[in-house]
């Protein structure tokens, strides 16, 4: 019997199966989400995928066709930086591909009580694991300084200082919620957008949901992680949405295959590392026009592919990454009962 088809149709699933192909043995897929890229692969020739997510929701919406794939299919509620560990379990020879999707996806953000969707009224919470402190945590006792400072560096905010001072003064006389409140403070910041523009509380509420979740320590753990767990030949794809992620992984696939400068007239030429990837597209993959008007969704999504050498798995440089500036807030030890 065919499985149904998927709620939710995976980005550059096309071009990311031609640059890994031929999809053979044991592949994890890191950011399971709706399953999109786990079916995709079976359905290419792997043999057994590992399918990890944060996300403990995503498993019950896979409820209904996981067993059309028997023990081909596992189901791990985990991070992506712990892939190596998870994969170990059943591969500890190490796994064929690894395949990252990243950020929030179409399904989480058409729950409105999930509070990721600036076009959906519900509690502000973005937390992927449902744990933890969420996203009205942060703007209710952030100071000015810490808001304005996330604003800028995870979501390129331009008008990052004056939405933090609005933020601040607006819960002094009632603590935020909802999206919908949120959304109402940053557009009394912004101008209103003319047609074709994105909506203005779009980049307020990526970094919002990137400092809620960690999602560049996870990142960089993650690429850490997927280079760890490959064998010698593996494939590791990642697609990226905007051009933050984007900038991490071009330059982690940059160092860990080699193709970073070594020194410049400033500093002194430093020794090459043996190269751990072989870069299988030299450019990042956009979507074509039939992606495009199937999936709109797809218009800023990126796709990067390397191979894993027999060079023994490193650590990237984390200064050399174009990482955001750190924030100096810690979420997750921040007092919530000022």
């Amino acid at each position: 019997m065919e499985p149904e088809a998927a709620p939710h149709i995976p980005v550059l699933l096309r071009p990311l199966l031609e640059a890994v192909a031929p999809v053979f043995g044991t592949w994890v897929d890191g950011t399971f989400g709706a399953g999109g890229y786990t079916r995709g692969l079976l359905a290419a020739g792997a043999g057994r995928v590992i399918g990890i997510d944060r996300d403990p929701m995503v498993f019950e919406m896979a409820a209904s066709w996981r067993g059309d794939y028997g023990d081909r299919l596992t189901l791990v509620e985990s991070t992506f930086s712990e892939l190596d560990k998870v994969a170990r379990e059943d591969a500890p020879e190490g796994v064929d591909g690894v395949v990252l999707d990243l950020g929030v996806s179409s399904m989480q953000l058409d729950q409105a009580e999930r509070g990721f969707s600036f076009l959906r009224d519900g509690p502000l919470d973005m937390r992927m694991s449902q744990e933890g402190p969420t996203a009205a945590d942060l703007v209710n006792t952030a100071d000015e300084g810490e808001l304005a400072d996330i604003l800028y560096h995870y979501g390129e905010e331009r008008a990052s200082r004056r939405i933090a001072r609005a933020i601040c003064e607006t819960r002094k006389a009632a603590p935020y919620e909802s999206t919908k409140q949120l959304v109402a403070t940053v557009e009394r910041c912004l101008p209103r957008p003319k047609p074709g523009q994105s909506h203005p509380a779009t980049r307020s509420f990526q970094a919002l949901r990137i400092a809620v979740n960690d999602e560049f320590g996870q990142l960089i753990e993650g690429l850490e992680a997927a280079e760890r767990a490959l064998k010698p030949g593996g494939k590791l794809a990642v697609v990226t949405f905007h051009s933050l992620e984007d900038r991490v992984v071009k330059r982690f696939f940059q160092a860990r295959s080699g193709r970073a400068g070594t020194g410049n007239r400033y500093a002194p030429v430093t020794e090459a590392e043996a190269p751990a990837f072989t870069l299988l597209t030299r450019k990042g993959v956009g979507p074509d026009d039939q992606e495009l008007a199937e999936n709109p969704r797809a218009r800023s999504a990126i796709l990067r592919v390397g191979a894993r050498t027999e060079t023994p798995a490193g650590t990237a440089d984390r200064a050399a990454l174009g990482l955001p500036a750190p924030v100096l807030m810690d979420v997750k030890h921040r007092d919530r009962r000022r």
